[in-house]
């Protein structure tokens, strides 16, 4: 991980979400994440704009 956002999707969106009781929908928050790779494993396949779960060990020093 080279990089993130410091804030997610949701925290920048133009139009706050609109819940009233009961029509509550769990809404996953999206994160920028830039990653950088030494080479390209997967060539062909691998493009800006693809999701990605990724996890972050902040005990290891780099």
């Amino acid at each position: 991980v080279d990089s993130f956002a410091p804030g997610s999707g949701s925290a920048f969106s133009l139009l706050p979400a609109d819940n009233a009781t009961g029509n509550f929908v769990r809404v996953v928050q999206r994160v920028p994440v830039k990653i950088r790779f030494i080479g390209n494993p997967l060539p062909g396949r691998l493009v800006p704009g693809l999701s990605a779960r990724v996890e972050i060990d902040r005990g290891r020093d780099s």
